[in-house]
């Protein structure tokens, strides 16, 4: 009897999944874009010059998040995509930044940094091994049991391999030094239009007559000053300037050459043509101010990169629908959460500033912990932010890293041009709640003794590299926005601001499948 009656439930069991599988209506493709400093305020304020079919289809057909918020103290075009896709902080997904210290090789190193895998049409070398999480793109391969395909394009390196995951078929980027698209031989699939396009229509091949000017006249441009009104801008991009791959990464027309590539990926590896897997692609663009302006006003550039941006972004969506059907097809787009428009004031405006040397504050707390505790080298080096003193030199002495860490706290706090410090300690401490937004983009394994904020309106001078580099510190606060469109998601606007952390298991439970495995965030009704 109890046989019998396991059986009919097992049998019935059976028949609800069976159902489940039939009826439902899967998405067969999601698209994941990430826009590096992407703007609420300058989506809205510009939507009169955008066409119908790009960032106007979003805030109408989509569940528009007006204010996103990535919480952390320092995000960046890496460490945020790696919150974005995996749901959870840097001091959990092992991506704290674009770069970290390496304290073993005693220098600065992209966090994806991988020896063991060789670059392709580059000398970099890149590998998922230090995301320490898995993301929507893992679980879109895993869910299909391998047969989705998972692709990403990108801007940056370090974003394609995030955006692609552990478990991807490839992820490409745009080399910085040669133009060419580049991939990491830790993925094994290399499509075969991205080697043909290298070969036969580099960037190498076409920048040299690539221009980029406003595509309007000025007069439809908002809030520009008079003067400006009078002068159209023009770049080029002549390969005899060693930046030139730079600037044309910086620059609208490489959102161009990304959605080009991606409407060539949508054709010929057919995604969203796989039966009952579901495939995915990943693409990066870039919102970010044109830093190579003459005057420090790129508030023009910035307006065209928009309506650029817009019209790639319609392209794009035209064929998703041509070859997908935007009904199959599950859409999310978030910007980075932070933005850099941080430039050097005219000294005529009198605006309080000044220059704070990290060779001359390192030099001055060494002397000082010298005269405490004798002759040494305590201060290994400044880098992102933070000190990182020299641990063997210390104990050598029989001295605790704690105390000296607090020592060189106090005597920072006295420069001018730094505004406060705090020690690892006190970072990692969970009985200061105010440092929260420190203590979720550190990794203990890798931060410095002690973090330095340097005075706002200052400008931090790197003179221990070369060339030197100069950071102009400004708080930026902005709106930055995420949109998610598709047929089971509801057309809404949402003012309330909602964790950056939240899009993943939002975006994994559209799909019907599992939460990236360290996704802390509960998903958006939408």
């Amino acid at each position: 009897m109890k046989k019998r009656f396991i059986t009919g439930v097992l049998i019935g069991l059976v028949s609800i999944i069976t159902v489940v599988q039939v009826n439902g209506s899967r998405p067969k493709l999601v698209v994941g874009i990430v826009v590096d400093q992407l703007r609420t305020d300058y989506i809205e304020s510009l939507e009169s010059l955008f066409g119908e079919k790009g960032f106007k289809r979003l805030m109408k057909e989509s569940a528009y998040l007006r204010d996103v918020d990535f919480v952390v103290a320092n995000p960046d075009a890496v460490n945020a995509t790696a919150m974005i896709y995996t749901g959870n902080y840097p001091s959990k997904n092992g991506v704290v930044a674009s770069s970290i210290y390496n304290a073993e090789k005693h220098k600065s190193e992209a966090s994806l940094n991988d020896p063991a895998s060789i670059g392709n049409f580059t000398t970099e070398t890149y590998s998922p091994h230090n995301l320490m999480l898995s993301t929507i793109s893992d679980e879109v391969k895993i869910d299909g049991a391998g047969l989705g395909a998972v692709y990403s394009i990108a801007l940056d390196p370090q974003q394609a391999i995030i955006m692609a995951g552990h478990a991807g078929n490839s992820a490409f980027w745009i080399n910085d030094n040669t133009g060419k698209w580049s991939t990491t031989t830790y993925y094994k699939d290399v499509p075969q239009l991205l080697s043909q396009r290298n070969y036969g229509k580099s960037l190498a091949s076409r920048i040299d007559t690539m221009q980029w000017k406003p595509a309007y006249s000025l007069d439809k441009y908002i809030g520009i000053p008079a003067q400006k009104r009078y002068y159209p801008f023009r770049y080029t991009f002549p390969t005899s300037d060693r930046n030139v791959y730079r600037m044309y990464l910086d620059s609208p027309l490489a959102n161009e050459e990304i959605t080009t590539v991606a409407v060539d990926y949508l054709k010929a590896l057919q995604l969203g043509n796989r039966g009952d897997a579901i495939d995915m692609l990943n693409l990066s663009y870039t919102a970010e101010p044109f830093k190579y302006v003459k005057d420090g006003d790129y508030r023009l550039e910035l307006q065209d990169t928009y309506i650029k941006l817009d019209a790639q972004l319609g392209r794009l969506f035209d064929a998703i629908d041509k070859y997908v059907g935007l009904s199959n097809t599950v859409i999310f787009v978030s910007s980075t959460g932070y933005y850099n428009d941080a430039v050097e004031d005219d000294p005529k405006y009198e605006i309080p500033t000044g220059q704070f040397s990290v060779k001359r504050a390192t030099s001055l707390l060494n002397s000082y912990l010298v005269a405490l505790h004798g002759n040494g080298n305590y201060v290994e080096t400044f880098s992102h932010d933070q000190i990182y003193l020299d641990r063997k030199q210390i104990e050598s002495k029989g001295l605790r890293i704690s105390d000296v860490a607090e020592e060189a706290k106090v005597f920072l706090c006295k420069m001018s041009g730094v505004s406060d410090a705090f020690t690892l300690t006190e970072i990692l401490s969970h009985a200061n709640p105010e440092l929260e937004s420190l203590r979720l983009c550190i990794n203990p394994k890798t931060a410095g003794d002690i973090y330095l904020k340097v005075a706002y309106g200052w400008t931090l001078v790197d003179d221990t590299t070369y060339p030197e580099v100069k950071k102009q510190v400004r708080s930026s606060s902005v709106l930055t926005p995420a949109f998610i469109m598709g047929a089971e998601v509801e057309s809404q606007v949402i003012n309330t601001s909602v964790k950056a952390i939240s899009i993943a298991p939002t975006i994994t439970q559209i799909l019907h499948i599992r939460s990236p495995n360290g996704a802390i965030a509960k998903p958006l009704a939408l």
